[in-house]
């Protein structure tokens, strides 16, 4: 039996982020009726953007870049900060040759 084909579509809403505080959020406050739809009628998850999760450290925020890298490798690839202070920190960065 073949399956049926079924279409997937990842939208990625860059700047559009999500808080659940309406006050001062303009997102909140805007009109909108598409997005509303398809947010309802469509599975939907929200993902982590910043710290650890797409390799930065604790409580920094990510950018596009990052999370696009991240989005596209499948898994969390460690930025040039948090590698440069791993090696730091364990001795790395200074038996370096380069």
């Amino acid at each position: 039996m073949i399956a049926k084909k079924q279409t997937k579509v990842l939208i990625i809403l860059d700047g559009w982020g999500h808080s659940e505080i309406e006050e001062n959020n303009a997102i909140a406050l805007a009109k909108t009726p598409v997005w509303d739809r398809l947010n309802n009628k469509y599975p939907n998850t929200l993902i982590l953007t910043s710290g650890k999760k797409v390799g930065l450290p604790s409580e920094q925020m990510g950018n596009s870049e990052v999370g696009h890298l991240n989005l596209g490798a499948g898994r969390v690839v460690k930025q040039d900060f948090t590698r440069i202070h791993h090696d730091i920190q364990v001795g790395d960065f200074f038996r370096n040759p380069v």
